[in-house]
């Protein structure tokens, strides 16, 4: 509890004593027992806006849904830096998720508990298993993915709870999406009192690790023992929040699953571009003004920003959340110098990233890849060669994959270990999921996890030969039961056991390695590698494809 609400609550007591001798002793009135002084139920926190109240699982874990971290971003706070949380009387339900932030329906692989969209989402999830605020116990506040365009933090594969029953006070996190969490604009630039714009879903975020810092202790956390962690879009938050100084000194130790914002296609782009994507959507919605684009409806805007061409609002170099290129930041060695656990999975995308609708035969991947790299494209194909069909259909499929987020999340890693001192854990995750349910009929898994059922006696996509984008979160977190689209099998058990075993030991000590788990080495500022290859079979290997990554890299600096 804060120093200051902790003597106003005594000077409370004192008065209230001092009536009661006053008064020899008769009762005080029900209404006087506010909630500054009444005591707290088993379900009950008191955080530094007011008194919530949660509710309980079946397994005694402590539940806190739609926790305000932030004031509504609405009205004239949209597209504002968020503001802090107003304070309320009496007692708060925290039993139901908050509203999930604007977006459109994009991937079929989201199974929200939220209710409806709104621009009032700045609201996080918190599950504990401390019986008191006493107990100190290791946190991890998670960001979903979603590439910036879709998520919530009440969605089935993200819940707290079985983090939670392995000693973890675990966090979902709410952020803007899309163009209330990204749009850039002259004018916003000029009203921020720091010529910026833009990047208001990362600062939510931040707003978020600051909240858990004054907060956490209340639900039996460690404000010093935080770590962060994410996939995706979740994972390039990580990065971002391990560069910018709004979060600074709010987390320990950081997770980052398939995903950075090093060298990346997502941004984040300089100020002034970003800046002319704002105005010309602000042109084609008609809008002369920030006052006129701020007066528009939410949902209006959401079906402008989501219509085929429309631009993506990228995050931007700002000067505010990013001082600078995040590349150069690490390159100074000053990101957050934590612990970091980080890696990709090993069919990160199809072949038809590159190919599009011609099949990856090897004609076809080696005409791309000349496309792609000219002059350099005969070493591009020393490193993903295509001698025979077969072979090129696996390295078009690792071209992709690379491309799309394992070669910036390559970086992200390697860049940490030359400049931070700090130990850096590295896997490839290389579990397939297993076959769909009978339930889910002529159906195939689609981009990122989702599904696309088949009509009629459409012929099923092939299945997957690797671990495609996404595909470890539930594996992670512990919650393989919770996905009702495949059949899951003992193996897949085995994998999730040894994968959040290594997840909760990193969160708790900064060293995924413990009592029965496969040997993770640390991976060393010289040297080969070392990678954990995550499968049936987990065990640690040298990494073997450096040079692919090092091509891409001089790519990346032209």
């Amino acid at each position: 509890m804060a120093k200051t609400a902790v003597s106003a609550w005594y000077k409370t007591g004192i008065k209230l004593l001092a009536g009661l001798l006053l008064s020899q002793a008769v009762p005080l009135p029900a209404s006087a027992q506010t909630a500054k002084t009444a005591a707290l139920t088993a379900n009950q926190v008191r955080v530094a806006e007011g008194v919530l109240e949660g509710s309980r699982t079946a397994a005694g874990i402590r539940e806190f849904k739609g926790v305000p971290f932030g004031a509504p971003p609405v009205g004239n706070l949209r597209w504002k830096e968020p503001q802090p949380v107003a304070k309320w009387t009496g007692v708060r339900a925290a039993k139901q998720f908050g509203p999930r932030a604007m977006q459109l329906p994009l991937y079929g692989d989201m199974n929200f508990r939220s209710k409806g969209v709104s621009e009032d989402c700045l609201y996080l999830n918190v599950w504990t298993p401390a019986k008191t605020a006493g107990e100190r116990l290791p946190v991890l506040v998670y960001f979903y993915g979603g590439g910036f365009q879709a998520g919530d933090g009440s969605e089935l594969r993200y819940d707290g709870e079985s983090m939670a029953r392995r000693g973890i006070v675990t966090v979902t996190v709410n952020y803007r999406l899309g163009v209330f969490g990204f749009l850039a604009h002259p004018e916003l630039s000029r009203e921020s009192g720091h010529q910026a714009s833009g990047n208001y879903g990362f600062m939510d975020q931040s707003a978020a690790l600051r909240w858990v810092q004054q907060n956490i202790a209340a639900f039996g956390g460690d404000p010093r023992q935080v770590t962060i962690g994410g996939e995706s879009a979740g994972s390039m938050s990580v990065s971002a929040q391990m560069v910018t100084p709004l979060a600074k000194n709010t987390f320990a130790r950081a997770i980052g699953e398939s995903g950075s914002m090093l060298n990346t296609g997502f941004g984040p782009v300089p100020l002034a571009e970003g800046e002319q994507a704002g105005v010309a959507f602000a042109t084609s919605v008609g809008a002369k003004s920030l006052a006129e684009l701020r007066a528009l409806p939410a949902q209006q805007l959401l079906e402008a920003a989501g219509k085929p061409g429309a631009a993506r609002f990228a995050p931007t170099l700002d000067g505010y959340f990013f001082l600078r290129k995040p590349t150069e930041t690490f390159a100074a060695a000053e990101q957050a110098r934590v612990p970091l656990l980080v890696g990709w999975n090993s069919q990160e995308m199809s072949p038809g990233f590159l190919l599009g609708k011609e099949p990856p035969t090897a004609d076809n991947f080696r005409a791309a890849v000349q496309k792609l790299y000219g002059s350099r494209a005969d070493e591009a194909l020393q490193l993903y060669p295509a001698t025979t069909d077969t072979q090129a259909e696996q390295s078009a499929t690792d071209l992709a994959g690379d491309r799309f987020i394992a070669y910036s999340t390559w970086k992200w890693a390697d860049a940490h270990l030359q400049t931070s001192g700090q130990p850096v854990y590295r896997y490839l995750y290389a579990r397939p999921r297993p076959a769909m349910t009978a339930a889910m009929g002529n159906a195939t898994a689609g981009l990122a996890g989702g599904v696309i059922k088949n009509s009629g006696s459409a012929p099923k996509a092939p299945p997957a030969k690797g671990a495609v984008h996404s595909a470890e979160i539930e594996y992670a977190l512990g919650n393989l039961s919770t996905n009702k689209v495949y059949a899951w099998t003992p193996d897949d058990y085995k994998v999730s056991e040894t994968l959040q075993s290594y997840f909760a030991n990193f969160i708790k000590t900064g060293d995924p390695n413990g009592k029965g788990l496969p040997a993770w080495p640390v991976a060393k500022g010289t040297g080969p590698v070392p990678i954990l290859r995550v499968d049936v079979t987990t065990k640690a290997e040298t990494e073997t494809q450096r040079a692919r990554y090092l091509f891409l890299d001089q790519q990346a600096g032209k």
